[in-house]
């Protein structure tokens, strides 16, 4: 549908609105104003012409005319206020926001940072403390001071006091539970390896120091960086596994270790990596594609398995080696190296809006748009309706029907009033928040109020703050509208009625006469001679209009098929089965029947002149029917609504793109 607005808009001189301060009237339809700037839009739009000529200006008026009378009926009719046409016009609307809604500086901030830190990984090791779903402000600030009680351990204020080792601390105390096996070791890391504000840290952490609590959706953490190196790039590799369960006991790794060490040795021997994974490799995600993985880079696969593929050169297979999930053997396939800016671009940014970081950009979005809309909270108000909240137990039913009740100003937005009732509908509707407290639930739900307000104005603004988006919409809102009337007076009313298509045949039935006669009837294919005489016996006494369902009715089942019928309006030459039996210009032995269906008859006559109805024309008749419906429209329209137009400000149109 968009397609066909946007093409429909172009030959029928879409408008568009604008700004300028400084803007005549061309144009007065039944007292409403049309700006030159409507009319200067759409020529220079449609016109590529350097200069401007009078004949063009005229022929774009004319065409600008119609177009603007035929809006003005529209809307006369209501076509504007109807759910449909409302839905539709969002609908496109939601589309053609998405660029302009877009912060494409912060999105590039967040993608070259991607990318430089893609150019370097980081060993880390870390300590967790977790905080629960539900957590309060109390949680929160006991899970810091736990944190911070064991950076003290591992790195004391006290410059006299010994640090512990930090991977022993890790063991015994950190709620990550990889912990117990890896002593906090997560070995390097790259971008999109960790959640970001982890990530954000390690990167900003110096070799051989350790972070001050850093917050993650897990809970807090402190990182000490062990070490940094230049990004090996990625690896295309494939394996081969035999696995174990986690809880296996020595004897059962053994047995796995001895059975990937036979099949070593095959490999060994001369036998095809490929063939081996796919008849002995326990992974069968990758078992059937010889072992292939995708390609992968630093932090994308467990460290033991990472290790080996950085460690391994192209074509080299590795010994059996051991990880969490059994015996592996790999052979490394390719290398590459981090592909250039440029190229990673596009992928990087979907990665981010994939991840943990989009929220950072809509937050960084967000306090931007603040400054610009001049935000000025009222915490004062805001309190008020935490209060209201704390009189419960929860954010409940009571808390909204009260809260819909208060009426000051929570903040502003360029001087536009949010109200506290209006946070409390939007708490209503959005009522789930992992904050465990009336206080720290509304305290979180008024943060997303503020960003979504702000999102909101933005959107509600475009057409003030574009002008080129003002424009393209405007165009979506009348294109729709002229669509749905030209459809409704011309187009839809040309194709239903047969009584104005046949009259207007009757009357126009010379501008339709043909060059030569067409033969007018059916082809009817039998499967034998017994078919083909009784369906011409029947064809006798059966109406035109019903020959092709009352013969595939009575001759034709689910099983077997004893007949086809074809209707055809053709001119000697065009079909051989009426050459040969219609015009029998066409020598009856030079005609093959079809195969499976030899007998062959025609029934019809020989149209010489002209066509019988208008149904024998049809795509030209209405076509014809249309432009004729469309003309007397028109005359309509020029009568109902008065034009006026201003000839001085006409000439002084000017084509913009030239200058």
């Amino acid at each position: 549908m968009r397609g066909k607005i946007a093409s429909f808009l172009f030959l029928c001189v879409s408008m568009g609105l604008s700004a300028q301060a400084s803007d005549p009237v061309l144009m007065r339809i039944n007292g409403v104003d049309i700006k030159k700037s409507e009319f200067e839009y759409i020529y220079n739009k449609n016109n590529t012409a350097e200069t401007v000529e009078q004949k063009d200006l005229d022929e774009y008026l004319e065409l600008f005319k119609n177009f603007k009378l035929k809006v003005f009926e529209a809307k006369a009719q209501g076509l504007d206020t109807l759910p449909s046409f409302k839905n539709e016009l969002n609908g496109y609307r939601r589309q053609l926001s998405q660029p302009y809604l877009e912060d494409k500086d912060a999105e590039e901030f967040f993608i070259r940072e991607a990318y430089d830190r893609m150019k370097e990984n980081v060993s880390v090791s870390h300590i967790l403390v977790r905080l629960p779903f539900n957590y309060t402000v109390a949680d929160t600030l006991d899970a810091y001071n736990r944190i911070m009680e064991i950076r003290e351990r591992v790195a004391p204020s006290n410059k006299r006091k010994k640090a512990e080792d930090f991977n022993m601390v890790a063991k015994e105390v950190s709620e990550d539970p990889s912990a117990e096996t890896n002593s906090g070791l997560l070995g390097y890391i790259s971008a999109f390896s960790t959640v970001y504000p982890f990530e954000n840290a390690a990167y900003s952490t110096p070799v051989g120091t350790i972070s001050m609590p850093v917050r993650s959706s897990y809970g807090y953490h402190i990182i000490k960086v062990e070490d940094r190196r230049p990004d090996p790039g990625q690896v295309l590799a494939s394996h081969i596994m035999i696995s174990y369960p986690r809880e296996a006991d020595e004897e059962t790794m053994e047995k796995a270790r001895l059975k990937a060490d036979s099949v070593y040795q095959l490999i060994k021997g001369g036998m095809d990596f490929s063939e081996a994974a796919k008849e002995y490799s326990e992974d069968r995600g990758t078992a059937q594609n010889g072992g292939e993985l995708p390609w992968f880079g630093v932090g994308r696969m467990i460290k033991e398995f990472e290790n080996v593929a950085f460690s391994l050169n192209k074509g080299d297979v590795s010994e059996p080696f051991q990880t969490a999930f059994g015996y592996h053997i790999m052979q490394v396939k390719d290398k590459k190296d981090l592909a250039p800016y440029e190229e990673q671009q596009k992928e990087i940014r979907s990665m981010i809006m994939r991840s943990d970081r989009n929220a950072e950009i809509k937050n960084t979005t967000a306090n931007r748009l603040k400054k610009e809309y001049n935000y000025t909270p009222d915490n004062a108000a805001l309190q008020e309706v935490i209060a209201l909240a704390m009189k419960g137990e929860a954010v409940d039913s009571a808390f909204i029907a009260d809260g819909k009740q208060l009426n000051k100003v929570l903040f502003t937005l360029n001087n536009e009033p949010y109200t506290q009732a209006q946070f409390v509908e939007y708490v209503e509707k959005n009522p789930n928040s992992p904050k465990a407290t009336p206080s720290d639930a509304l305290t979180d739900k008024y943060e997303q109020y503020v960003n979504a307000s702000v999102f909101s104005y933005q959107d509600q603004n475009l057409e003030n703050q574009y002008k080129d988006f003002a424009n393209l919409m405007n165009e979506y809102h009348d294109g729709i509208l002229l669509f749905e009337v030209s459809n409704k007076e011309v187009w839809d009313k040309a194709s239903k009625d047969t009584e104005g298509l046949t009259n207007y045949f009757n009357q126009h039935k010379d501008e339709y006469k043909w060059d030569k006669p067409r033969y007018k009837g059916f082809v009817i294919s039998c499967a034998d001679a017994k078919t083909r005489k009784d369906a011409e016996k029947l064809v006798k006494k059966t109406a035109s209009d019903s020959i092709i369902k009352v013969l595939n009715t009575t001759f034709n089942t689910p099983e077997k098929s004893n007949i086809k019928v074809e209707r055809v309006l053709v001119t000697e030459g065009e079909n051989k089965a009426v050459d040969c039996f219609g015009f029998k210009t066409l020598n009856k032995k030079e005609y093959e029947s079809p195969e499976n269906y030899p007998e062959v008859f025609v029934t019809g006559k020989i149209l010489k002149d002209g066509p019988e109805t208008y149904q024998d024309v049809r795509g030209l008749v209405t076509s014809d029917y249309q432009n004729y419906l469309e003309e007397e429209w028109l005359k309509y329209l020029r009568d109902k609504y008065t034009v006026e137009v201003n000839e001085d400000v006409l000439r002084s149109v000017q084509n913009i793109s030239s200058k």
